[in-house]
């Protein structure tokens, strides 16, 4: 703690942050931010007639945060951006939000963004984000982890089975993104381990 005397009356009012103070207001921007970045991305919306999940770019947001900030921050960041929809921002694909957007047939995906994130940033804590192996077999795990909640709400939600007969939940909820979303996991496993090597080169 500092001994110094106030120079300015703000000085008397509000103190300096202290190191633990300033780490943790880093911490909040980077969980705002992401989340933002996340609700950015998820305006990118393509809908298909078939399913009431639409494909747009929130899974790349979801791995990229994950990996970026740990599991903490990263877990954090998609609770942020799924409780700002809720609250009725337009956050959510295509510029939709409200209570009903984020608890209808997609809220398995959004309980699905927040462990994502914080598996791919626990593997992140343990070095898993350095190199492309283990930065791609990092993020297909999340990627995963977001397909097994939300075919499996889907399910649930629109009782319908999850892999038999000709509608079910993998049919509608996970063969129509399997491209669009290795794009996304391809993006996002590179983007690391090249972050990595930028960053080594500017110590």
């Amino acid at each position: 703690m500092s001994t110094a005397s106030p120079v300015v009356i703000t000085d008397s009012i509000w103190s300096p942050p202290t190191a633990r103070s300033a780490a943790l207001l880093r911490t909040a921007a980077l969980v705002v931010g992401f989340a933002l970045f996340t609700a950015l991305l998820a305006q990118f919306k393509l809908s298909l007639s078939f399913t009431p999940v639409p494909i747009t770019g929130q899974t790349l947001g979801v791995l990229v945060a994950g990996g970026a900030l740990g599991w903490r921050a990263g877990a954090a960041s998609q609770l942020l951006y799924w409780v700002l929809g809720l609250v009725g921002l337009p956050f959510y694909a295509g510029g939709q939000g409200g209570w009903r957007s984020g608890t209808g047939a997609t809220l398995g995906y959004f309980v699905g963004f927040v462990v994502a994130a914080g598996l791919v940033g626990y593997l992140a804590e343990h070095k898993q984000d350095r190199n492309l192996a283990s930065s791609m077999s990092a993020m297909a795990l999340g990627s995963l982890v977001i397909y097994v909640f939300g075919a499996g709400w889907l399910a649930h939600d629109l009782g319908i089975p999850v892999a038999t007969g000709e509608t079910n939940a993998l049919s509608l909820g996970v063969t129509p993104f399997l491209i669009g979303d290795l794009i996304k996991l391809v993006i996002a496993g590179g983007l690391l381990p090249a972050a990595w090597v930028v960053a080594k080169r500017n110590r």
